[in-house]
């Protein structure tokens, strides 16, 4: 089966060039001008268009079991939901609950994910340890293509990882050659600003950024930075909310440190008042950790984008419905915790990063694909219009708009964040494995179509650092023995 993009601006991380795009099968076969459409295949008009890498979401939580209930959104609707938004791959995580047995929570979300219409692949979070942690690890690198483990810092008598197993699961990670994602927040500090805050008559979803402020970000985010770099392990700081982290980041990556920042669509646009909307559906839908800040922070944010200090955008989809989160009407800390945004995430970022100049076109496609990519070790096979790689692509009409709103999205969550948020630049066809899947709003997906994505390991990178800790290390001092007296 053939696919013919004729007549567009091909858009990479490095360059633009108008060029067609010669799809066979699931991959790209040609990049060129002028190129013949074969017999039989299907030709898209991509006049006046860029055609551009599918976006790859780096954090998304389908289908997640989490705070006494079960996200709105499984595998099945929210790829659909990447799909009509141009997002043709999404990482997801398992996450094992204290004492679970690793491959068996992996097995599972395998399982739940079968349905996906896209692509996806998993991170794998480390929530306890002992010595069949250690071996599971390995069998997940070897044998399931999983190269990212993640920690969470917070949820106190939850997911929390103390100190003792992330110093545990980043040493293990360094010898399988993975890299360690953290959700930075410090768990104990929050905890005890709950409490303090519900005690104080403060219950409504307004306690909870006064719970978690930027400090316990940025705390969090410098341990884990330090504990990764006395280990020599890469690190990937997950939603990135806030200047404390952020200078974190940027001042490891001075140091010549290993270290990755990721930003949400959310923290770069949203400020928070919004926890202070007396209707309480509005403020409790907008409930996600970290949560969002006030506007120096996006300032600030942005600015890490424009400078690398931040690679990628994600979304951190994880969908609650209103008779959800109302389960924390009384008490902001019952409220479960997570918005959507994985069909608005390029809208947003075309919008307002491009559009106002903070971002060029090449450098939308880096953040929102291509450094996911290649931090997650997928490069080039996604995240590059070139030939041999998948035929995961968007058709981007930067002159066509739309207004965003919880009434046509395909995301299976009652509110969006960016509600009546009018974009100008959209994606109006979407190829996923060399199909064309959305057609200026028509969705065409089929169920189980997508494909699990192996992330090899970054063996490379581990043995250069082995090489350079034998050659560093020092050798102990010889002292000649006291004569005895």
């Amino acid at each position: 089966m053939a696919l013919l993009i004729r007549g567009g601006t091909v858009v990479n991380a490095d360059r633009s060039v108008r060029a067609d795009v010669l799809v066979e099968d699931d991959k790209i076969a040609a990049v060129g001008e002028n190129i013949d459409a074969p017999a039989g295949a299907e030709v898209v008009d991509a006049g006046g268009c860029l055609v551009m890498p599918g976006g790859i979401d780096p954090h998304t939580h389908m289908q997640l079991p989490f705070m006494g209930t079960v996200a709105s959104e499984d595998f099945e609707s929210g790829t659909a939901a990447g799909l009509a938004g141009g997002t043709t791959m999404i990482i997801d995580f398992v996450i094992p609950d204290p004492q679970e047995d690793i491959l068996g929570a992996y097995h599972k979300w395998r399982g739940w994910a079968e349905k996906a219409v896209s692509d996806y692949s998993f991170h794998v979070a480390i929530t306890w340890w002992d010595e069949t942690v250690h071996a599971a690890m390995g069998t997940l690198v070897a044998d399931h293509g999983v190269n990212s483990f993640k920690h969470f810092m917070a949820y106190k008598n939850a997911i929390m990882c103390e100190d003792e197993t992330l110093v545990n699961s980043f040493t293990r990670a360094r010898e399988l050659g993975a890299i360690c994602t953290v959700h930075a927040e410090n768990g104990e500090l929050v905890y005890h600003l709950q409490k303090e805050i519900f005690e104080q008559g403060i219950t409504g979803p307004e306690g909870h950024p006064l719970s978690r402020p930027p400090e316990v970000e940025g705390e969090a985010a410098n341990r884990a930075i330090r504990i990764a770099e006395v280990l020599n392990v890469p690190l990937y700081v997950v939603h990135t909310s806030c200047i404390d982290a952020l200078e974190a980041i940027t001042r490891a990556r001075n140091e010549g440190q290993r270290v990755f920042g990721e930003a949400l669509a959310g923290h770069l646009l949203i400020d928070d008042s919004v926890y202070r909307n007396p209707d309480f559906n509005v403020a409790a839908a907008h409930v996600m950790s970290p949560p969002f800040r006030s506007a120096e922070h996006q300032a600030a944010l942005w600015r890490g984008l424009q400078s690398g200090n931040l690679q990628t955008t994600a979304t951190d989809h994880c969908c609650f419905c209103a008779p959800q989160k109302a389960a924390g009407r009384e008490d902001f800390r019952l409220i479960p915790n997570g918005t959507g945004g994985v069909e608005d995430r390029m809208h947003v970022l075309w919008h307002h990063g491009v559009n106002t100049g903070r971002l060029t076109k090449e450098e939308f496609v880096a953040v929102t694909s291509t450094n996911a990519a290649k931090i997650f070790n997928i490069y080039p096979r996604k995240g590059a219009v070139v030939a041999g790689a998948d035929a995961d692509l968007t058709v981007w009409d930067p002159s066509r708009s739309r207004t965003i709103s919880a009434k046509t999205h395909h995301q299976q969550v009652d509110y969006n964040i960016f509600e009546g948020m009018e974009v100008l630049g959209i994606n109006t066809k979407t190829i996923s494995q060399g199909r064309l899947v959305y057609d200026d709003g028509d969705l065409k997906v089929t169920r189980g179509a997508g494909r699990y994505v192996d992330r090899p390991p970054f063996a490379p990178y581990y043995d250069a650092l082995t090489v350079k800790r034998a050659v560093e290390r020092p050798q102990p001092v010889q002292r000649e023995a006291q004569a005895a007296e």
